[in-house]
């Protein structure tokens, strides 16, 4: 006889009553047909003796997908969260968004997989350790991170740019003007984009036969202000860098700000770059030179691949990568020479 319906059965009881692993409960509440006939009634038999309440099937039509992007929806952000929100419209899925800074604190990747609401989420830059993002694949639940923080096991989906690539192009550029003594202002250590970039700048700067100086290299949170401070750090150094390498575009507008109340003109005295191709690229005084990501592409693609999970398709590539493109604008320049009379520490090394 079945107990009385009760409101708070979990997937780790249900899977232990069965005698199956959580993952397989997972995809039989959810609705999976890769399950054997015999399991899944096993699952349901076990469901029935705990009294848990009914599931909801979640299928391709059915449920809406949890979109968590802990960070303030401006540039980078919101470019991605908006072309991810249309691509969902265009699928007939509701959207639900978890935002903000103050979302970063919060721990709902353990109950997405408990929702009967919820088929499938986007995580973009997951703040989670990665053991928590496996914990969650384990279930059989359906999501895909888009631009990883740190290097993902092969079986999570995720959809990011070609950081090493857009920043091996940034340096190339740069050192095909003549510079050599690059200052890099770098997003945090710990992320996965800021180590591809780290190599790809290493990788332009090899080929001319030069080493990174690590007295040039700031790792920061990507804002203007912790760029701002950066940049006068490097710019006040004896022997100050011909060029400064923003981690994102707002990094760069930061340099400005530096380069320009120590009256150093762009790009006749210092050349400048950004990445992302944000709004504010084109905003400044001169035009910065950058590196365009595909924002609207990685939403899009992101969509387009978790749909294929829903579905229960067999998807060949888990990890994708999509190009950038350098784009050259005013903020760069040749290497200027040693000022007349003065140190010869300004030119190339």
């Amino acid at each position: 006889m079945a107990r009385p319906r009760a409101a708070h059965v979990t997937v780790r009881a249900i899977a232990a009553e069965a005698g199956v692993s959580i993952a397989t409960v997972s995809r039989v509440l959810n609705g999976r047909v890769q399950v054997a006939p015999e399991t899944q009634e096993l699952v349901r038999q076990a469901v029935e003796r705990l009294g848990a309440p009914a599931p909801a099937r979640r299928g391709s039509r059915d449920g809406a997908v949890y979109v968590r992007c802990p960070y303030v929806l401006s540039d980078y952000f919101g470019v991605i969260v908006t072309s991810i929100a249309d691509t969902l419209d265009l699928h007939g899925r509701r959207m639900i968004l978890g935002a903000g800074v103050s979302a970063q604190a919060a721990h709902v990747l353990p109950g997405l997989n408990q929702d009967p609401t919820i088929a499938g989420a986007v995580l973009i830059l997951p703040p989670e350790p990665g053991a928590e993002l496996q914990a969650l694949r384990a279930t059989g639940f359906p999501f895909v991170v888009v631009d990883p923080r740190t290097t993902l096991p092969p079986d999570i989906a995720s959809v990011s740019a070609a950081n090493f690539t857009g920043a091996r192009s940034v340096t190339a550029h740069l050192t095909a003007l003549g510079h050599r003594r690059i200052g890099v202002i770098g997003g945090p250590t710990e992320w996965l984009a800021s180590e591809a970039r780290a190599v790809g700048h290493t990788s332009a700067l090899a080929e001319t036969g030069a080493l990174p100086d690590p007295r040039l290299r700031r790792s920061v949170e990507p804002s203007t202000e912790h760029g701002y401070r950066a940049a006068c750090e490097l710019l006040d150094l004896p022997d100050r860098p011909t060029a400064l390498v923003g981690f994102n575009d707002k990094v760069a507008v930061g340099i400005l700000r530096a380069a320009h109340e120590r009256g150093l003109r762009v790009p006749e005295d210092l050349s400048v770059t950004g990445f992302d191709d944000s709004s504010l690229s084109h905003s400044t005084i001169p035009a910065l030179t950058t590196v365009r990501q595909p924002l609207e592409e990685m939403g899009r693609l992101a969509v387009s691949l978790l749909t294929r999970l829903l579905e229960g398709h067999t998807v060949d590539t888990l990890h994708i990568e999509l190009a950038t493109q350098l784009l050259p604008r005013a903020s760069t320049g040749a290497v200027p020479g040693p000022p007349e009379g003065g140190p010869a520490g300004s030119g190339p090394r």
